[in-house]
């Protein structure tokens, strides 16, 4: 399998039939299930805490917890190396249950063999796991709940089950939510390499996110940097999915949005919902958990359509006149959108009875490097009617020259029209250090290029433009139109010239612009 990922640091001395077999659980599981199967489920992994961690003493009163591990078609080996790792690193004295949710697995290593698992620790340590088993698929969030619903300690971590924790996990987790019961914690995550299962340490970081609600790491705040204390908790607008809790809290809080399906999006809700409703969000530099990253989700190809689902079920609950970016972000009409995000009176009594602060003030005092744009006035895909089959494009990065290409769903292709002009070509920029590229007319040569805007209008290139719906894009400084010409290979490129009578259309607009 010359091609395959699998094989690219990890196989050498195999059999061709054991590469076979390596590769077919590769496809199946998304990691290395053949040699996950060959590892003892007791490794030693490497201690990936700042120095400074091991210096901090901690109560010998602290909370119980409950380890909360979600699985579906998970390998059973994995599952054991979870438990395991929970069991030698956690504190006994601590440790009341460790309960596994199984969301409607069909592989059959996790029926009859994952129980004679459970059996074999429970007799060794006197009914510590519970395994609960849904009879249909339920998705991530409703899985979270079951498994948050069965706990009875003071604190719940509700974790994946291809992870292995790290020595002194708990400790920090336990002692801050001990001291301040509302706030929700996650730990620093490292690498679990899919192919090889070597631990690597990741930096520690900030969960942070943009307009389409997907994750994404952020720079440390100064404030914290400025505190000289590597052990310190860092505070942050978001979490990534793993999380610890006070498990009344959480349930004061409204636990998991139970209607937000299949994956993605609902780690973010909570983290909108906590902030907005009097709880704080923080990672605790001394608890570590090294996180197997899948290289494909083979449970489903294509979670987009249920992140977009998401993402505006959680805009229309908690962003307020602000749910506008993620309908732009994702391409969808802000009006008449034909999304169907479920029932949202419950989440919105929620919010009422927690007496919630606005988005406005979570911008403010909790994410400013979040940009919202409120001078957008059309968005999405934009045609010229001489090929209703091809779309202006960012075209290749690196690089900075726009083309056309055969239309589809991805945000190369989303074009956003400002009311001063400017046109932003490519995925709809989040953070307030970060650029947008505009379409420019440089003045010379006939070829249209992206440059970062603030830039371009600095280096006198022209970065406004008039458009109405159905007409011309005309360049306000130099009066050359945006239009198509065919080069020698008879493709359609973007060009500046004389205006003709071409005309371009924008799929969305805003507040009737252009009508």
């Amino acid at each position: 399998f010359p091609n395959s990922p699998l094989f690219k640091q990890w196989g050498e001395g195999l059999s061709e039939a054991q590469q076979k077999k390596a590769q077919d659980l590769f496809q199946k599981f998304g990691y290395n299930v053949y040699l996950s199967d060959q590892l003892p489920s007791n490794r030693t992994v490497l201690d990936t805490r700042d120095s400074r961690c091991l210096q901090k003493t901690y109560s010998s009163q602290l909370p119980s917890l409950s380890v909360i591990h979600i699985f579906m078609d998970e390998a059973l080996s994995v599952i054991q190396q979870v438990i395991t790792s929970i069991i030698n690193r956690t504190p006994s004295r601590m440790l009341k249950e460790i309960i596994l949710v199984d969301d409607f697995s069909s592989n059959g290593e996790l029926k009859a063999p994952l129980n004679e698992k459970i059996k074999f620790y429970n007799r060794k340590y006197a009914g510590l796991l519970k395994i609960i088993r849904h009879t249909k698929r339920k998705g991530l969030a409703q899985s979270r709940n079951t498994g948050w619903e069965a706990a009875t300690a003071d604190v719940v971590a509700v974790l994946d089950a291809h992870i292995e924790v790290n020595i002194g996990w708990a400790e920090p987790i336990l002692a801050r939510i001990q001291e301040d019961r509302t706030v929700i914690v996650s730990p620093v995550f490292d690498n679990i390499r899919f192919d090889t299962f070597e631990l690597q340490k990741y930096a520690l970081a900030v969960d942070g996110f943009n307009w389409e609600l997907r994750c994404r790491y952020d720079s440390l705040p100064q404030s914290w940097i400025g505190l000289h204390d590597a052990t310190a908790p860092v505070k942050i607008p978001s979490i990534m999915g793993i999380l610890a809790a006070d498990r009344l809290f959480l349930g004061e809080m409204g636990a998991l949005d139970g209607e937000m399906l299949v994956y993605g999006g609902e780690n973010v809700e909570l983290s909108l919902r906590v902030w907005q409703c009097g709880g704080k969000i923080e990672v605790l530099p001394c608890s570590r958990i090294a996180h197997l990253e899948r290289h494909h989700k083979p449970y489903a190809l294509d979670l987009n359509v249920a992140l977009k689902r998401n993402a505006l079920r959680a805009a229309e609950i908690w962003m307020d006149e602000y749910k506008d970016m993620v309908y732009l972000a994702w391409n969808v009409p802000p009006e008449n959108s034909g999304m169907d995000y479920g029932d949202i009176s419950s989440r919105k009594a929620l919010r009422e009875k927690l007496k919630c602060k606005n988005f406005d003030w979570y911008l403010k005092n909790v994410y400013p490097l979040l940009k919202p744009i409120h001078s957008i006035v059309g968005y999405g895909r934009m045609k010229n009617t001489l090929d209703d089959s091809i779309c202006l494009d960012q075209g290749p990065i690196p690089g900075n020259t726009p083309i056309v290409f055969s239309c589809h769903t991805y945000s190369p292709q989303n074009v956003y029209y400002h009311l001063m002009g400017e046109f932003y070509v490519g995925a709809l920029i989040a953070e307030t250090n970060t650029e947008d590229r505009c379409l420019t007319d440089p003045g010379k040569g006939e070829t249209p290029t992206l440059e970062p805007c603030s830039k371009a209008a600095k280096n006198g290139l022209h970065i406004y433009w008039d458009f109405k719906l159905g007409g011309a894009i005309v360049n306000r400084a130099t009066k050359r139109c945006l239009e198509l010409q065919k080069d020698v290979s008879g493709t359609y490129v973007p060009v500046l010239q004389t205006c003709t009578t071409q005309v371009w259309k924008i799929q969305h607009t805003i507040r009737n612009w252009g009508s």
